[in-house]
C-alpha cells in the first residue's frame, strides 16, 4: 500500500507527525455513540475538532456550548467547529452519534478558545462544469490561530477537485508558502472512490491512490488533485500547518490555464 494512504477502519484513522515523517500537521477521527465523552488537552499543540456529522455539547475553557453541529453528514451543509489553544482542555458529549475529526498542529500560544458556528462557515462554489465543487473554509487565514488551516471540499460525482493540480511545498512568500497537508476522505455512497494523484515536477514522487470512505490521504510535497468517480459523491476535509500561516500555492503550469 502507497505510504500516502492511511486505511481508515471502523470510522477511526489517527495519524501523528512522527508517524507521516514530517514535522506539523496531526489527525484523529472518532465516532461517539450518544451520551458518550471524548476529552482532549494537547500540550504544544492547538487543534480544531469539526463536527462531521451528529449534535454534541461541547465544554471549553471552563465554558459550555449546547448542541453544537447538527447536520447529519458532511454532504448536508457548513460544519461546526470548535478551536483550542495549547493546554485548553476540550470535552465533547455527544446528544446523538457524533462523527469528529481533530485536525493539530504545534503552538507556542495559539489563540482564543472558541466555537465556529455553522453559520458563519464562509462558502464558495470553486471551478465550473466537470471542476465544479462546494469550499467550506472553517480555520482559514480569515480566522485566527497560530499555524492551523482547516477547510472541506465537496465534490460531486465525476468532477475534479483540488483542480488544476497545485503545490505548496516551497517557502517562498507571497508566491508559494510550505505547507504539509492531509486529505480526509468521506464518500456519500461507502461504495464508492476518489483518486488522488500527488507528483513532483522532477518525477521523484508520482503516486496515485484510490481513496475510501475514511481513508486518509498524505500531501508531503507535490502537486496534487482528486478526482470522485462517477456515481460517488466525494468530501475530504484538508488539514494544513507549515512555518508560516498563509495559503499560497503555485499552479501546475502545464494545467494553469484551466484554474478557476
Amino acid at each position: 500500500m502507497s505510504a500516502l494512504l492511511v486505511r481508515g477502519e471502523g470510522g477511526h484513522v489517527a495519524l501523528t507527525p512522527e508517524r507521516a515523517g514530517w514535522r506539523y500537521v496531526g489527525f484523529d477521527a472518532v465516532r461517539l455513540r450518544a451520551g458518550e465523552r471524548h476529552a482532549v488537552t494537547l500540550a504544544g499543540r492547538e487543534l480544531c475538532a469539526v463536527i462531521l456529522g451528529g449534535i454534541c455539547d461541547v465544554s471549553l475553557a471552563g465554558t459550555r456550548a449546547e448542541g453544537v453541529g447538527g447536520r447529519a453528514t458532511p454532504f448536508d451543509g457548513p460544519p461546526a467547529a470548535v478551536y483550542a489553544p495549547p493546554g485548553c482542555a476540550v470535552e465533547l458529549v455527544a446528544r446523538s452519534d457524533v462523527h469528529v475529526a481533530i485536525g493539530t498542529a504545534p503552538a507556542r500560544t495559539g489563540a482564543a478558545p472558541c466555537v465556529l458556528p455553522a453559520a458563519e462557515a464562509r462558502v464558495e462554489i470553486r471551478g465550473t462544469g466537470a471542476m465544479e465543487r462546494r469550499i467550506h473554509h472553517i480555520l482559514m487565514e480569515d480566522r485566527e490561530a497560530e499555524s492551523l488551516l482547516l477547510t472541506e471540499v465537496v465534490t460531486p460525482a465525476g468532477h475534479w477537485s483540488s483542480y488544476p493540480p497545485h503545490k505548496h511545498d516551497t517557502d517562498d512568500p507571497p508566491r508559494e508558502t510550505a505547507l504539509e497537508e492531509i486529505y480526509y476522505y468521506r464518500l456519500r455512497d461507502a461504495r464508492g472512490f476518489a483518486l488522488q494523484r500527488v507528483y513532483t515536477a522532477d518525477g521523484s514522487l508520482d503516486e496515485t491512490v484510490a481513496a475510501r470512505d475514511g481513508d486518509l490521504v498524505l500531501v508531503p510535497r507535490g502537486y496534487h488533485t482528486v478526482s470522485a468517480a462517477p456515481g460517488y459523491d466525494a468530501y475530504y476535509l484538508n488539514v494544513m500547518a507549515g512555518p508560516r500561516r498563509e495559503w499560497r500555492i503555485t499552479f501546475d503550469p502545464d494545467h494553469e490555464r484551466m484554474r478557476w
